[in-house]
């Protein structure tokens, strides 16, 4: 009789243990916040990234597939500010009703910065869905620290079973992320201010350029979708034959061509590429956040 009763709870075990240790099913709407929710998630969590390695979300356009999995996710995560307008759009069509994550949360965006197209080409440019407002806080490791706590307080609320393990994770990671700013900070420390200088594709890079001491220019504003005028384009060509930057870069999500062309016209040289709105596939240099903010780093400060 005994063995009964121990066979029918070690069954009643096996039917209940599978649902217990089911993952939070985690929708991030790119590939950054992918990668720090599978981070701060681990094993907690199965995530799924809508937008890919070397994908664009500023011009992403929802499929059917896409339409399914935010269905029957347990939790979506966004950038916010204006990066991802489409992901709202998406979660009422299909009747999505759980929590969200907005991981910009408690960030002071930056603004598109004003001034004449030919002594700030790239910036003041009416932007897909931005409203003026910088979406690319990512670029700041400090941001990307609130990122992380974001992300921990969404996930425990969805799941508080494991709460523990979130915030325990995301404190570990989040030291991570404090050594890697130092990082940063000393690759560029040898060089003079003045100097720190340089152009990319478009401005995806500003709050980087702040918490780093650079100045960077691009063609084209915050949003991939929009283009140069002519004055702008010669305006900043005269730019940087003026100033003598040195420091002209591609990124994994634009067009190089625009670039290829700046390059030409200035007798500067492409000095490689940079991962901005998107991480790299799991093969190549950029294949997480840190990963990327590391290849960033030492491509721009070599190019200096």
């Amino acid at each position: 009789m005994k063995s009964f009763v121990v066979a029918g709870i070690l069954a009643a075990g096996l039917l209940v243990n599978p649902a217990a240790a089911e993952p939070l099913k985690v929708v991030a709407s790119m590939s950054v916040l992918g990668d720090l929710v599978q981070r701060v998630g681990g094993a907690d969590v199965r995530v799924t990234t809508l937008v890919g390695p070397d994908g664009d979300a500023h011009v992403f356009e929802p499929t059917p597939t896409d339409a399914r999995t935010v269905q029957s996710a347990d939790l979506l995560v966004v950038n916010g500010l204006g990066l991802e307008p489409w992901m709202q759009r998406l979660a009422k069509s299909t009747g999505y009703t759980g929590p969200f994550v907005t991981a910009t949360k408690g960030i002071k965006p930056r603004q598109a910065e004003e001034g004449p197209e030919e002594e700030h080409a790239g910036h003041g440019h009416a932007d897909h869905g931005h409203g003026g407002i910088d979406p690319h806080a990512w670029q700041s490791v400090a941001n990307a620290k609130l990122y992380v706590k974001n992300i921990s307080d969404g996930l425990a609320k969805a799941d508080p079973p494991h709460a523990d393990t979130y915030r325990a994770n995301a404190d570990a990671y989040t030291q991570e992320l404090d050594a890697l700013d130092q990082q940063v900070k000393a690759a560029f420390a040898r060089i003079p201010r003045p100097e720190r200088k340089i152009i990319t594709s478009h401005d995806a890079f500003q709050y980087y350029g702040a918490a780093y001491g650079l100045t960077l220019l691009a063609p084209t504003g915050l949003s991939t979708e929009s283009e140069p005028s002519a004055k702008a384009m010669a305006g900043l060509i005269r730019q940087i034959r003026q100033e003598k930057i040195r420091a002209i870069f591609v990124e994994n999500i634009s067009d190089p061509r625009l670039i290829e062309r700046i390059a030409a016209e200035s007798g500067a040289k492409v000095g490689g590429q940079l991962y901005s709105d998107a991480l790299s596939p799991p093969d190549g240099p950029a294949a997480t956040y840190i990963d990327m903010i590391r290849h960033n780093t030492t491509l721009i400060a070599n190019a200096l």
